[in-house]
């Protein structure tokens, strides 16, 4: 507990140091002109050494680590089985990583493997956030108090391409169909789960019209009564489920209160302007969808994977509505948009400490934290015989 603590405590004070990429634009043009710079400021160096000492800090911790993480066992099983070409269930990007990795190594390095995708899932996460915030401080806040950090520990592929789908909104956003595509396909090697995002995020960033809307109604509603016919189209395309736990379903109440809680505060914020702006609108429509797939599909298997790359922008619009109300020359609205911001705060606090008191339950167990220095790795399937 007191390794992730200080990496906190220590992260969050180098972030408050750092301007958003989209920050220092508005900086130097004053918001109304455009200003050109040539050549490198202060505030570029020292975002670029906060950046960089970040991105090492959270590539650290997660690279050195053994035997920490739901799945890191399991995983260690499948790099042993891909190097020895047998079946796994892994997609291909993972499975050559591996075996580049192992063939390089000249031994089975699945560490190294580890410290890859910590890495290059650091990196994109980053690298959205720093782009794409208006708020660098809050928005790093929200990605560490609110487990997305840590659950890259647990869930090493998801949360790989959770960041990539991150990324890949600005594309989205500028209609930068070729670069976005790519992007998203070369993650789907390492979590086919990805591909939704193909869908979803194109569909957030259109202009729904009321037909649409009551389209979208009448499939939201219909998911009441023909729900045994979604489940089997599901099963289709992820025969891997049948028979499983997953086929159980299963929404989360958590998830829900956050996204109602986003709604309403976009609402009191942007009011019928709601949707006017291009980027606003896209995280008002990918968060109502995270909320209707809660509602109505949660007989889906792992429909929660699916509505997390709506959710995940959650860390781009809380900052974004908060600027809205900092910026505001009303006084009243300025109070509120403080209040708000300590109310934020605090609500990520709480998630942070409830998160952490199950940290070391199952489908998370990422305390305690190991790493090779000092520890061994429990013998794998493989290695008691019964691989």
């Amino acid at each position: 507990m007191i390794v992730y603590l200080t990496l906190t405590i220590v992260t969050l004070t180098i972030a408050y140091r750092i301007v958003s990429k989209d920050m220092q634009a508005e900086i130097r043009g004053g918001g109304q002109y455009n200003y050109i710079y040539r050549g490198v400021s202060r505030r570029q160096v020292r975002n670029g050494i906060g950046l960089f000492s970040l991105f090492v800090l959270l590539t650290g911790i997660s690279a050195i680590r053994l035997n920490v993480g739901n799945d890191y066992s399991n995983y260690v099983e499948f790099m042993h089985r891909t190097y020895s070409n047998a079946i796994v269930p892994t997609e291909p990007g993972f499975n050559y990583l591996t075996k580049l990795i192992y063939t390089l190594s000249g031994f089975e390095n699945y560490v190294a493997v580890f410290a890859v995708f910590a890495a290059a899932t650091v990196f994109f996460f980053l690298a959205a956030i720093y782009r794409q915030t208006e708020d660098f401080f809050l928005s790093f806040m929200m990605f560490m108090l609110l487990g997305y950090y840590f659950q890259s520990i647990s869930t090493v592929r998801y949360y790989l391409a959770m960041g990539v789908a991150l990324y890949s909104i600005r594309f989205c956003l500028n209609r930068d169909w070729p670069r976005f595509i790519i992007l998203i396909l070369c993650g789907a090697l390492f979590h086919k789960s990805l591909l939704v995002v193909l869908v979803l995020y194109p569909l957030a960033a259109m202009k729904w019209k009321r037909w649409m809307q009551g389209v979208l109604a009448i499939l939201c509603f219909s998911c009441i009564f023909l729900k045994d016919i979604y489940l089997k189209i599901a099963l289709r395309l992820y025969p891997s489920y049948e028979g499983t736990e997953y086929l159980s379903g299963g929404t989360s109440a958590i998830s829900i209160i956050r996204c109602v809680a986003v709604l309403a505060f976009a609402a009191f914020v942007l009011g019928k302007d709601i949707i006017r702006e291009k980027k606003m609108s896209f995280y008002f429509y990918a968060n109502l969808g995270a909320l209707l797939m809660y509602v109505f599909c949660s007989f889906l298997p792992t429909i929660s994977r699916i509505a997390y790359y709506f959710t995940v922008t959650q860390i781009l619009y809380v900052p974004a509505l908060l600027q809205r109300l900092l910026t505001e020359e009303d006084y009243k609205r300025y109070k509120a948009g403080r209040v708000m911001q300590v109310v934020t705060i605090m609500c990520c606090v709480l998630y942070f400490a409830k998160y952490m008191r199950g940290a070391a339950g199952d489908g998370v167990r990422i305390l305690p934290y190991e790493t090779f220095f000092f520890h061994e790795l429990p013998a794998t399937l493989s290695e008691r015989g019964f691989g």
